[in-house]
């Protein structure tokens, strides 16, 4: 039997690292905007009104942002030195004067996105809410291999959809009903499962929520449902979410994890 003590003593600690990644300097309560990008183009970005890019706080002119077809960039700030970029070697993030900026791709589309480092935002965000702990929703699931990986289609927030590998599908017993969850995301030994459950009526994200697989070995991985959290885009409206594939929703209610947000 799971000793409850040292169960809610994991909890709290899971927390408090889901939280410090919530409001860091690369999470997601800071983001000022995303901006699509086209191969070739220069894009001017500052508070001032005749820059292509217009941010909310910040310099008048921060710098000028060139995408190339090949996947390099370059940035040349108002004043410093120019930033060369190559995802292929050493990736498209960098930081200028107090933000953080990144060309995120989604498919062969490149987008711009902007972190102010100095934002309020993780300040005024409300106590997220949870459903009462409960040890019985820490569910260890047979994780088995698919005969083949498949290429499944996601839809995301946005009406792009793209194409993800799977190759597993974890196996498991709940309320009776077995279930299976397929895992989109992630890594080997922390694959994502992204789902939806009657809870998202009204007590939950409406989209979807997020659960991250621990303890994975060839023939078993955790699902903890306490985890559940939710998604970048129930913070912000400038994240891409996945939607969950039809094989994630559930004609049940999962009375765990993060409730929906109070605004």
């Amino acid at each position: 039997m799971t000793d409850p003590s040292a169960f809610r003593a994991a909890h709290a600690v899971w927390f408090e690292t889901r939280m410090a990644k919530l409001v860091a300097e690369d999470g997601w309560l800071n983001l000022q905007g995303r901006w699509w990008l086209n191969a070739g183009e220069t894009r001017s970005i500052g508070t001032g009104t005749q820059n292509d890019i217009v941010l909310e706080t910040g310099p008048e002119h921060l710098g000028q942002l060139t995408l190339n077809a090949d996947d390099t960039a370059r940035f040349v700030p108002q004043t410093g030195a120019a930033v060369t970029l190559d995802r292929a070697n050493g990736g498209l993030s960098w930081r200028a004067d107090r933000f953080l900026l990144e060309i995120t791709t989604l498919n062969e589309r490149r987008a711009l996105r902007i972190r102010d480092t100095q934002s309020q935002a993780a300040s005024t965000l409300a106590p997220i809410r949870f459903f009462d702990l409960d040890p019985a929703w820490r569910i260890t699931a047979r994780w088995e291999a698919l005969p083949a990986p498949i290429s499944l289609k996601i839809d995301t927030m946005i009406g792009i959809p793209t194409h993800v590998p799977v190759s597993h599908v974890a196996k498991f017993e709940l309320g009776g009903q077995e279930m299976a969850l397929l895992p989109t995301y992630g890594t080997p030994d922390r694959p994502q499962f992204v789902l939806r459950d009657l809870t998202s009526m009204s007590e939950t994200y409406a989209h979807m929520r997020f659960v991250f697989g621990e303890d994975v070995t060839d023939t078993s991985v955790v699902l903890d449902f306490n985890r559940a959290i939710n998604p970048p885009c129930a913070f912000t409206v400038h994240a891409v979410c996945p939607l969950p594939p039809r094989e994630n929703l559930f004609e049940m209610r999962i009375e765990a994890g993060e409730r929906r947000l109070q605004r």
